[in-house]
Order: structure tokens, then C-alpha cells, then sequence
């Protein structure tokens, strides 16, 4: 082949591959964004994971509307289901690790980057509060442990002995007789609670409270207080929140992944979908536990996924509190 008939067919096959590429990419056009079908644009709003995020929801929209803080707002949210002494996965009423104790962790952030949290906490009947302690009257984020309860009685908060409530100390003896751990997807509609909130002015802060896994080992932390892994906010983008089983989310930093999914163009429904795409890639047992994820931008739109079914969410927003199932990732192949 002499060098003309070369450079023609060369540029020939280079034609032929643009037109080729071109074609199998759909002409270039860019698949239409995944929305959430009950996602809107607008704020304030507020959203939270599980039933228990309707009056923690309440209560945050009341405190921003009567004018308070971002901050005091998901604080103040959080605080009502810290207080239910009848629920089992969230302050002092929660299910205690495999040695009777029940231990508390939390954390706060906002949207500029400042955030607080505090682990492996006993006896604080507000974590959520003392989180917000270390991030404003501390150079740290986290404290955790006897370091926390310290810095808790030197603001004057009060350490309760460790008590038990009759369900909970049941369900303690009742696993005693057989010691057998295995995390339950879905039980009693529970877990962590996370809550997001936006201003008007597409500003965000978030928090996560919980007393983590029942019959946990005894120092066990979980992901809610890790900043990036349960709870992420930043106010050039949007916020993040988990619920779930820990370890699978702090091995992925989920609620971090979400944020950036978001930064570079994706939805709040991508973003979750995404994030809860990366957790089944790493875990094969998928199917054996569950996380959910909620996102929201700066337009006021919010997304939701599941690992499995039975992940809901509350959200706040034009006026109306109302809870809502999401989407989720494991359907007919579940067990």
C-alpha cells in the first residue's frame, strides 16, 4: 500500500469511528436525570429517616419558622426522639450492647463545614446537644467516651445511671439465653434517626442521633457520628444523611459520596442510588441488612433509596409533614 491509499483509508476508519462512537453513545444526547417521583423544588424543608422523623420534622420546622438557627432547628428536632424513652434505637430507651449498657452517639454539621460529634457516650440524655457543645465551644469534632461525659458535667449537663427500661431489659435477658447476633433489617421501623434541614436561602445543616446496635460489643461506634459516613452537609451543594447498618456505611463513606455524586451533576436520586450502589458492590450479604439514604440540593429537591424494602422517610415541606416509602434496590431477587 503506497503512502496516499494509507492516509486516505486511515482517515477513512477515523471517520467511520467518530460516526460509530457517536451512534452507540445516542448521538451524544445525555440520558434524562433520575428524579424521586415525590421530590419537589423549594424551602425551608426538613427531612428525616423513619416514622420517627414526623415529630422530629415538626419540631425543626417550628423552630425555623418561629426564626431560629439551622443548627437549633435539627438540635431541636432530633431532641424529641431522644426524649422517647419508648424508642429502642435512639437515646436512653435504646436497645444496650451485649453487657446490659447502653451507650449514645451524635453528631451535628453545617453547611459551611463546621460540625461536632461524640461517641460511645453513656448516661447523656441529650447527645445530640453535647455533639453541638463540642462543635461550638471546642476546637474539636469528635470526643468520645469518658472524655465526653466529662466535658458534659462541665457544661452542667446531668450523667443518669445506666437503667434499663422493662422492654428493653427483656429483650436484653431474652438474648442472653442464646447470644446469637445477627442484625435485623427493617426491625420495628427503626434505627438511627437523621435529619436535614434547607432555609429559604439554600443553606443546610444536618444531624444523626442514635444508640446504635443491639447487643452490640461494648465500645462498638457506628457510623452516625462520623462526619462523611452518617451525615454530611456543605452549602455549595446539598446534605446527606444514613440510617442502617454502620460498618457497611462507614466503609464507604456514604453520605460524603452522595454530596459529591450531587457536586458533579447527578440528582438527589442519583446520588442515593449511587451511594447505596457502591455499599452492594463491597458486601456481598446485601440482601441480609438494610440502609437507606436521603439527599437534598440547594434547589429543595430530595432523594431516598433503600438497600432493601421497608425504608421510609418523613418530609417537611409547602406546608405539609408526611411520610413517605422509598425506592429501593434489592426487589425480586429479595428474600
Amino acid at each position: 500500500m503506497d503512502r496516499k491509499n494509507f492516509l486516505q483509508r486511515g482517515a477513512m476508519f477515523a471517520a467511520f469511528s467518530a460516526i460509530g462512537t457517536s451512534a452507540f453513545a445516542g448521538g451524544g444526547k445525555k440520558p434524562k436525570p433520575k428524579v424521586n417521583p415525590n421530590s419537589s423544588k423549594g424551602g425551608p424543608l426538613v427531612i428525616s429517616t423513619w416514622k420517627h422523623g414526623m415529630p422530629a420534622n415538626e419540631e425543626a420546622m417550628k423552630t425555623l419558622l418561629a426564626g431560629g438557627s439551622l443548627i437549633d432547628a435539627v438540635e431541636k428536632g432530633v431532641m424529641v426522639v431522644e426524649s422517647d424513652k419508648a424508642n429502642t434505637s435512639v437515646g436512653l430507651g435504646g436497645f444496650p450492647d451485649r453487657d446490659g449498657i447502653v451507650t449514645l452517639d451524635a453528631s451535628i454539621m453545617d453547611g459551611i463545614g463546621t460540625a461536632g460529634s461524640v461517641a460511645f457516650v453513656q448516661g447523656i440524655e441529650h447527645p445530640i446537644s453535647l455533639a453541638r457543645a463540642v462543635m461550638e465551644k471546642t476546637p474539636h469534632v469528635m470526643i468520645v467516651g469518658r472524655g465526653a461525659e466529662i466535658f458534659a458535667k462541665s457544661l452542667g449537663m446531668t450523667q443518669l445511671p445506666n437503667a434499663l427500661t422493662d422492654v428493653t431489659k427483656k429483650a436484653w435477658e431474652d438474648w442472653l439465653k442464646e447470644k446469637n447476633y445477627k442484625p435485623i433489617i427493617n426491625i420495628e421501623n427503626h434505627d438511627t434517626i437523621g435529619l436535614l434541614a434547607m432555609d429559604a436561602n439554600g443553606n443546610f445543616a444536618g444531624s444523626c442521633t442514635t444508640s446504635g446496635l443491639a447487643w452490640k460489643m461494648h465500645g462498638r461506634v457506628g457510623d452516625s457520628p462520623v462526619i462523611g459516613a452518617g451525615l454530611f452537609a456543605d452549602n455549595d451543594i446539598g446534605a446527606a444523611t444514613c440510617t442502617g447498618l454502620g460498618e457497611t456505611v462507614l466503609r464507604t463513606l456514604a453520605s460524603h459520596v452522595a454530596v459529591e455524586i450531587m457536586r458533579n451533576g447527578g440528582t438527589p436520586q442519583e446520588a442515593c442510588e449511587e451511594a447505596i450502589n457502591r455499599i452492594v458492590k463491597k458486601n456481598s450479604n446485601y440482601k441480609d441488612f438494610q440502609v437507606g439514604i436521603l439527599a437534598i440540593n440547594k434547589q429543595g429537591e430530595h432523594g431516598a433509596y433503600g438497600l432493601v424494602k421497608g425504608f421510609n422517610y418523613a418530609l417537611h415541606q409547602h406546608g405539609e409533614n408526611k411520610l413517605l416509602d422509598a425506592d429501593y434496590f434489592v426487589k425480586s431477587e429479595q428474600k
